[in-house]
């Protein structure tokens, strides 16, 4: 990637230095101008208690002023700033009746508590809501029209996260009233940024997010909301990953977006870090497809530094891309899904994405030694299948697996040595565990 340089913080010093020495230094009068008599400016010349003079009658000696040395400026303290980013909450049924209470209130907290140790570590904290939340009194639905409680959203906001990502397949699930309805429900956490549909047409579709003096641009775009032409009132208002013809709406979804580009350099010239979430990719497939890649590289020639990809409900690799201009960006192509009842082996594998930004003086770059993917199990109970969370790879045992309801649902065998096999297939060098993450008075060791 390239090395975002901050404003040196010396050059403030040198100002500051250079104004108090001007207000202090001595200036001698003009070969035009004469003192008064004593050599004062305003009064007779007074003579220090402790001062002999050895010729009364000559001037007294000039008063030298010396400026205070400007305090040493302190070595600036490096700092680290960490991401985490997760799949596709996919919310089929069997999520959204699982968080049914007694009282008949929704309540979605369990999706998240056991990972709320890397919750309480990040400082970015990015979830991919898949499924929209068009409106309760519409009722819950799943695939292939989803309509999902707001309690989620409640329950998301809940957990910490700070960024939540919308643009996706089933944004016009609910038509454009349901998109408008999920956007103005987000309008109650203005501390959480939400991105990729807009009630209405904005004028950037650049979020903005500051964290200890570092801005990160974010960007959220969909390949298209499950239909092949564009319907002219979703224009503006859901993020489009692929082209499309202006005049007809048809979507050509082999060719990114000039406004993909476009919103990448400008954000590249705002922040200190662009980072790109587009929802592409083929279903089901572990490896990347061609235009995938191919829109990778046209990100990061653009300026982009971290490009995280969601949609084929399974995991792919993550990859260092360089631009034909030089720039690099680190790529996960897919994290996978994040909750659902789905009922292939590999949409229960899944990751989460953990991004160390290493800061200096001069400049923020990702610290590659703490940067990788972090492999998550998606469980759901056997035989009703309701889901009862996610765990870190780290923690599941051979005894959830085979309590897995994919194995009545699917009929899937499901064991914890294939889980840590294809992990370490998919993910290679760049799999993290939870001792690379959580310090050691967390118990990670």
């Amino acid at each position: 990637m390239k090395r975002k340089h901050l404003l040196p913080r010396i050059l403030l010093s040198f100002v500051l230095l250079t104004a108090c020495f001007a207000a202090s230094a001595h200036i001698p009068l003009s070969d035009s101008e004469t003192a008064p008599t004593g050599g004062s400016l305003s009064e007779e010349p007074k003579t220090p208690s402790n001062t002999i003079l050895q010729n009364p009658s000559a001037p007294p000696p000039t008063e030298i002023h010396v400026p205070t040395p400007a305090p040493t400026e302190e070595p600036f303290e490096e700092y680290d700033i960490t991401l985490m980013s997760l799949g596709d909450n996919l919310l089929h049924m069997g999520v959204v009746n699982a968080g049914k209470q007694k009282d008949g209130s929704y309540n979605y907290a369990f999706l998240f508590e056991k990972i709320s140790e890397y919750l309480a570590m990040a400082d970015i904290k990015v979830t991919n809501q898949e499924t929209i939340f068009g409106g309760n009194e519409l009722g819950f639905s799943g695939f292939p029209n989803f309509n999902s409680p707001t309690e989620i959203g409640d329950s998301i906001a809940a957990a910490g996260f700070n960024v939540v990502l919308h643009a996706t397949n089933h944004a016009a699930d609910q038509g454009l009233d349901g998109l408008q309805h999920c956007a103005s429900f987000w309008e109650k956490y203005p501390d959480v940024i939400m991105t990729g549909i807009y009630k209405e047409v904005p004028e950037s579709r650049i979020s903005y997010l500051t964290i200890k003096d570092i801005t990160f641009a974010i960007l959220n775009y969909t390949y298209g909301p499950n239909l092949a032409s564009l319907p002219s009132n979703l224009r503006g208002r859901l993020n489009m990953l692929c082209d499309y013809d202006r005049s007809t709406g048809a979507i050509n979804f082999t060719a990114l977006n000039p406004e993909v580009t476009e919103d990448i350099r400008e954000a590249d010239e705002n922040a200190d870090i662009v980072i790109v979430f587009p929802h592409w990719g083929t279903e089901y497939q572990t490896t990347p497809s061609s235009y995938q890649r191919k829109f990778a590289a046209e990100m990061t020639a653009a300026g982009a530094d971290l490009i995280i990809g969601t949609h084929p409900h399974v995991p792919q690799p993550v990859e260092w891309v360089t631009a034909e201009n030089g720039d690099k960006a680190l790529c996960f192509y897919s994290l996978g899904n994040y909750v659902s009842t789905q009922k292939d082996f590999l949409c229960m594998l899944e990751g989460m994405a953990w991004v160390t930004f290493h800061v200096t003086e001069t400049g923020v770059t990702i610290e590659e030694n703490h940067t990788g993917i972090l492999p998550l199990v998606n469980h759901y109970r056997n035989g009703s299948l309701k889901s009862e969370g996610v765990y870190p790879l780290d923690d599941y045992t051979e005894e959830l697996a085979l309590a897995h309801g994919i194995w009545n649902y699917g009929g899937i065998p499901f064991h914890l040595a294939d889980l840590w096999a294809k992990s370490e297939e998919i993910f290679g060098d760049m799999m993290l565990h939870k001792t690379d993450i959580l310090p050691p008075e967390s118990g990670a060791d």
